[in-house]
């Protein structure tokens, strides 16, 4: 092996030179430790207090080598023999020092020391007399420090200062506080940017909706040949982890125009002006690089609906920033070539100002991937991964129902750690199932304590809610049952529900049904519920409320509904209804709730042998999946065709 490869393991090369860079925080540093040696080094004796009686003692005992006595600060500082020092060790905590003075004392104005140390000095023996030296203290040092350390602390919190604003500010104009105003957006040059749509998996309704941008972008005298106009802006709606910004990094790289991104939170700041003027900066900017792309990320931190932005100043920053916003989006200066691009997954808060044509002309929804998009957003996220040979994508994708790019893409990292931790050479279908379950229910708490009574509890509950969902036809599919602990869940059911757009009444009812069920299930073995139904109970009264005050599914309340889809109504104290009719609401979600609660118990009733056969399974086994179901209650009730 050459020997010029022995550092690939991250050691140095010991024959390279280090190259030490200066830096001006050094300077700071020296000055500050120089300025705290000198305010604290005031010699290396560290003397004790005493009294001038006790001084008188040990002058007339003859103890005192030297007192040197500072006359402008009436201070005096005693030296002892160093025979005699044994005799006061037990002032100094038993140790005795090895530095003088060891004593210091203070007097009054009016003391005399030339008279009252010579006439001590005569009576006592040629012997045991001290030497006195007097002199007065200049204090250079001192007073320099006294005068000098706080504005000299002062001007370096300053100068720090100036240094945070200067990174914190972007390109043009001079550096230190004043450049505090200037855009913090991030410029990529075209050349730069590498991502474009083969590189974005799935979304490809909303890259249909881009693709006309880019062409404008390429290709602008075919539209304004017409007489055309570019579209101001576009703004990226959708769920978290959907691709919204990996979408608009993909508009630029396509295009190959300059790509500027920025936060709306960068706009926000502390200093009233500050968000305005960073506007200002960054569209000054866009126009001098037009053709380009704007993209401000979670552009509801400043785009926030101003009727919803309730606070105690009537000069909000955040109104200023917005109306700057909306001036250079479509004011008197023509933005020609700048395209906005803007995302949020808080459509609903943003001003309709905003969202007005001219502006944001249109909205595309980049939603959660469907089957067929997420069997494309894993082949992407399953590159560079070693797996097994027999690996199914799309058998993963059936049972990734819900989930986002980014939710893949942690799916497809989890399941690499669990190989490997497992010591395997190749990923297999269970490490993904394994990081599913990790995902969606937390870390298995195989040590957690569990008594058997709780254990035979939790098996009831969970064979429950699988038995009513087998045997119900528009429930959602059963996966698998477990009864380990993941999470804060001492159990749970796994299902894989359908990915239809609409609900009939009939498909809610079964679906409160099976959440109903481990809690029925609970009533009929042990004669009382349990606590263990709390987020079972919740989904089902969210439902049942959803179903009689929103979908217009109640008899007695009609068909209306009382749904505020534009969240007008996010601040009024009142309900829109009557107490008349806020009561009619309870009695039918109760009377909703109980039907259910009948109907759940009556089909638990009627399998009850092969409910319990169920639970005893599930005792013995933790972990059963649908083929056990099967084996046990036969095929699965056949779905209604009710959907449209």
């Amino acid at each position: 092996m050459d020997s010029n490869n022995t550092n690939n393991q991250g050691q140095k090369d010991p024959r390279k030179p280090v190259n030490i860079r200066f830096n001006f925080s050094w300077i700071y540093m020296i000055l500050l430790i120089v300025i705290v040696w000198m305010f604290f080094n005031q010699g290396g004796a560290n003397p004790q207090k005493i009294e001038w009686e006790d001084v008188k003692e040990q002058i007339l005992a003859g103890d005192v080598k030297e007192i040197t006595f500072i006359r402008n600060d009436y201070e005096g500082r005693v030296t002892i023999k160093p025979d005699r020092l044994e005799k006061y060790a037990d002032k100094f905590g038993g140790k005795i020092p090895g530095k003088s003075p060891h004593f210091v004392f203070l007097v009054s104005g009016s003391f005399n020391a030339e008279e009252t140390f010579g006439e001590l000095n005569d009576s006592l023996p040629e012997s045991d007399r001290f030497r006195l030296v007097i002199e007065n203290n200049n204090k250079v040092w001192g007073s320099v420090l006294e005068w000098l350390l706080f504005p000299l602390i002062l001007i370096l919190m300053w100068v720090f200062m100036f240094r945070g604003f200067n990174k914190n500010a972007g390109p043009g104009g001079p550096g230190g506080f004043f450049n505090v105003g200037k855009s913090t957006g991030k410029l990529a040059e075209k050349d730069s940017i590498k991502v474009t749509f083969k590189d974005v998996a799935g979304l490809d309704g909303a890259k249909e909706e881009v693709m006309e941008i880019v062409d404008f972008l390429k290709n602008p005298k075919k539209y304004t040949a017409l007489g055309g106009k570019i579209p101001k802006g576009a703004l990226l709606v959708g769920p978290p982890g959907t691709g919204k910004t990996l979408l608009a990094k993909a508009v630029a790289g396509e295009a190959n125009v300059p790509f500027f991104s920025i936060s709306g939170s960068d706009f926000v700041e502390m200093f009233v002006g500050v968000g305005a003027s960073r506007v200002r900066d960054l569209f000054r900017q866009a126009k001098e690089k037009a053709p380009c792309i704007v993209f401000i990320d979670e552009i509801d931190a400043v785009g926030r609906a101003r009727s919803k932005n309730v606070g105690f100043s009537s000069n909000d920053e955040r109104e200023n920033t917005l109306n700057q916003l909306l001036t250079e989006m479509d004011g008197f200066d023509s933005n020609s070539g700048v395209i906005i691009l803007a995302a949020t997954n808080r459509a609903d808060i943003l001003d309709k100002a905003l969202l007005r044509a001219g502006r944001f002309d249109r909205q595309i929804h980049v939603d959660l991937p469907d089957l067929k998009e997420r069997v494309a957003i894993f082949k992407v996220h399953l590159k560079g991964l070693k797996l097994s040979p027999d690996f199914d994508v799309d058998f993963l994708a059936k049972h990734t129902p819900g989930f986002s790019g980014a939710d893949i893409a942690n799916v497809c990292n989890e399941a690499a750690l669990t190989a490997a931790r497992k010591n395997k050479t190749e990923i297999d279908k269970q490490d993904f199932l394994d990081a599913v379950d990790r995902i969606i229910g937390g870390l298995e708490r195989k040590n957690k304590i569990i008594t058997p009574e709780e254990k035979k509890s939790i098996a009831h509950h969970e064979a429950g809610h699988a038995t009513v969902s087998w045997l119900l036809p528009n429930a959602s599919p059963l996966f698998k049952v477990t009864i380990v602990p993941r999470g804060q869940s001492l159990g749970a059911a796994w299902y894989l529900p359908e990915e239809r757009q609409l609900e009939t009444r009939d498909q809610m009812m079964d679906q409160m049904c099976s959440l109903i069920g481990g809690r029925v299930a609970e009533e009929i073995v042990n004669g009382q519920p349990s606590t263990g139904a709390l987020n079972d109970l919740e989904r089902l009264t969210k439902s049942a409320y959803a179903m009689v005050v929103y979908y217009g599914m109640s008899e007695k309340i009609g068909t209306v509904s009382y749904f505020d889809s534009t969240g007008s109504r996010g601040y009024e104290l009142g309900k829109p209804y009557s107490e008349k009719t806020a009561e009619l609401i309870d009695e039918e979600v109760k009377s909703l709730i109980n039907r259910i609660h009948d109907r759940t118990y009556k089909i638990l009733m009627d399998n009850k042998d092969k409910f319990l056969e169920l639970a005893a399974l599930l005792l013995e086994k933790e972990v059963i999946f649908a083929d056990d179901m099967e084996r046990i209650f036969g095929p699965r009730a056949n779905r209604k065709e009710e959907e449209i």
